[in-house]
């Protein structure tokens, strides 16, 4: 068995068990090799992050497919674990692109990725119902002529424009579900009663949650309780890395340095990064 049909196959052994696992969503390959060496089972790229490391805003089409590939082939290289991307829209309207984007995915060693339903325009942010089905259904053909499996995700994007739209969110996981997606995730979840609602909508296919927003203050085991099976953070460490970075160049201005106390030492990662 070569190596990528090896994490294949572990990734979606981790989809398969009853048991939630998280999956962390990393920006960068220093990123990546931390929370590997923290014992996390598989990772998970995000969009978001990698906009921010490079100075650009995300969900705008600031970032090209072959920025994001890269990106994440990097973090594939990084560690030894499963790996999956944030392949945004598929960066294309059409089924034909997100078929696409999945098969270049794979090509850098990715073993599952996911496809939201977001356009990227402000005047219509969510393309319409019966497109985003033809989309779904075309990645996961593409995803489905690989030789190994790749975990197909469909994202929901609606409750992030319009908290109100519940009832289409639902409807749309569950045609996702039937389309063939291996994997539903709606961000913008902001109670158990929502996850809950979710979980049974698609069942028995896994649900993706996303963590670390405001709005939604459930565990790890009030999740799995929930019957949900993957749980991710999408730009939240990069958020909070950015987040001690602006709170130790504040504590310069004001003259003090303080914040190397908390600091890695340079020691710890320059082993962990020599591995």
């Amino acid at each position: 068995m070569d190596v990528q049909t090896l994490r294949a196959e572990t990734f979606k052994a981790l989809h398969d068990r009853e048991r939630a696992f998280v999956l962390p969503n990393p920006w960068d390959a220093g990123s990546a090799k931390l929370l590997a060496s923290l014992g996390f089972e598989a990772l998970a790229s995000t969009s978001a992050g990698l906009a921010f490391s490079l100075g650009r805003p995300d969900a705008e089409g600031a970032l090209s497919r072959d920025e994001v590939l890269e990106n994440a082939g990097s973090i594939v290289q990084a560690t030894a674990l499963p790996v999956a991307a944030d392949l945004e829209n598929g960066f294309g309207d059409s089924p034909e692109a997100c078929a696409n984007t999945v098969l270049r995915a794979a090509a850098m060693g990715l073993v599952g990725g996911s496809i939201e339903d977001a356009s990227g325009r402000v005047d219509t942010p969510i393309y319409d119902f019966a497109l985003s089905v033809e989309r779904v259904r075309a990645a996961v053909q593409a995803a489905r002529s690989l030789p190994f499996p790749f975990i197909l995700c469909a994202r929901a994007e609606n409750l992030l424009h319009d908290p109100t739209r519940f009832a289409d969110t639902l409807a749309r996981l569950q045609a996702y579900a039937e389309a063939g997606a291996d994997v539903l995730y709606a961000p913008g979840l902001s109670s158990a009663e929502q996850v809950r609602s979710v979980v049974q909508a698609v069942a028995p296919k896994p649900v993706n949650v996303l963590m670390g927003s405001a709005g939604l203050t459930l565990n790890v085991q009030q999740l799995q309780d929930l019957s949900v099976r993957r749980i991710s953070v999408g730009s939240s460490l990069a958020r909070a890395a950015f987040g001690a970075l602006q709170r130790a160049a504040l504590e310069i201005r004001e003259g003090r340095f303080s914040y190397g106390e908390q600091a890695m030492p340079f020691a710890r990662l320059n082993d962990l990064f020599r591995r």
